[in-house]
């Protein structure tokens, strides 16, 4: 186990509760820049949900807990992650607020996000939300930096999360998930550091990190930074990843693929390497699934898409070291 407050998995793999909001995007059909589209795609689009349906996608018991709006978008939202296998029973429908937007413009080095979420019901998250049954009935529970820049209550929620004297369960993991556009470095940094350290995983961008807390060349100076986490995971883009414990220290190269959208592939991966632990595998093997899931949102224009072939995947999940670093998948 990670810890003490680790989750066993000897009766099956451990149910996780992703706690944040999601929000309908559209999508230009033809991947063209938004000035020029004449036509848009609908799906929707949230951290915490790609998460909780990445990990129905391998078998893992997962809830997505929200609020969203008593509308089409709401419904739609819901419709869609119940239909991966996750769980929205404790999602709450709020009559007065709206569902959030969000919409993306496929620029040429990289996706600009456009977000129309204040106000939204998920705005409206708050501590009490922690006491939906999903949570309290979850043995690991996940939420990234996101809700905390939503309002002045889901910051609340995500400290109240974390907070030092929390009990040991329902384990936490933390996506630290800076998004510049909801605030700035300067606001983000103090508190996303106090959250991503009292975590009992912790994932982060290295690039992210040097934004936030820099400058911090290389993994193990984000580890030196981050002593907290009993399991540290340093994501380096198209690099791969590295993890850290009490004990040792191991990266393990991303998969080369066709990237057709970035967005959306952190939280697959961190979907990966939670049904690993879930499950009890090593954190190797989990930092490899977490590679792996992220193929299936690279290839793709929105948030959730295909695994892999359960031949493919298992087959790289068990090949050795020099299987595993020449492995390209197109």
């Amino acid at each position: 186990m990670l810890s003490p407050a680790w989750p066993d998995p000897s009766n099956g793999p451990a149910g996780v509760a992703c706690v944040g909001e999601t929000m309908v995007s559209l999508v230009s059909a033809h991947g063209q820049l938004l000035d020029d589209a004449t036509e848009l795609q609908l799906d929707i689009a949230g951290a915490e949900s790609n998460v909780a349906m990445y990990l129905a996608d391998q078998g893992i018991p997962a809830s997505w807990v929200s609020r969203v709006g008593d509308d089409p978008f709401g419904r739609r939202i819901l419709t869609r992650i119940a239909a991966t296998g996750a769980d929205v029973s404790d999602v709450e429908v709020d009559t007065g607020r709206p569902t959030g937007l969000m919409v993306k413009d496929p620029q040429v080095e990289s996706t600009r996000v456009y977000y129309y979420r204040g106000g939204s019901a998920a705005s409206a998250m708050s501590p009490g939300t922690l006491n939906r049954p999903a949570v309290r009935e979850a043995s690991i529970l996940h939420l990234t930096g996101i809700t905390a820049a939503l309002s002045t209550s889901c910051a609340e929620l995500a400290r109240a999360a974390l907070r030092p004297d929390r009990v040991p369960s329902p384990s936490v993991s933390f996506d630290v998930n800076y998004r510049p556009t909801l605030w700035a470095p300067d606001d983000a940094g103090p508190v996303l550091y106090e959250l991503a350290s009292r975590a009992d995983v912790t994932f982060v961008g290295l690039d992210e990190a040097n934004r936030l807390w820099g400058p911090l060349p290389d993994a193990a100076a984000v580890r030196e930074l981050l002593s907290g986490p009993p399991l540290l995971i340093v994501k380096d883009g198209p690099v791969g990843a590295t993890a850290f414990t009490a004990e040792s220290e191991l990266f393990v190269p991303a998969l080369r693929v066709d990237v057709a959208e970035p967005v959306g592939a952190g939280d697959a991966f961190a979907a990966g390497v939670l049904a690993g632990l879930a499950r009890g595998q090593t954190i190797s093997t989990a930092l490899r699934r977490g590679h792996l899931t992220a193929v299936a949102a690279l290839r793709v224009r929105h948030d959730h898409g295909p695994l892999l072939p359960d031949d493919v995947f298992d087959r790289l999940i068990h090949a050795d070291a020099a299987s595993w670093e020449a492995a390209a998948l197109c």
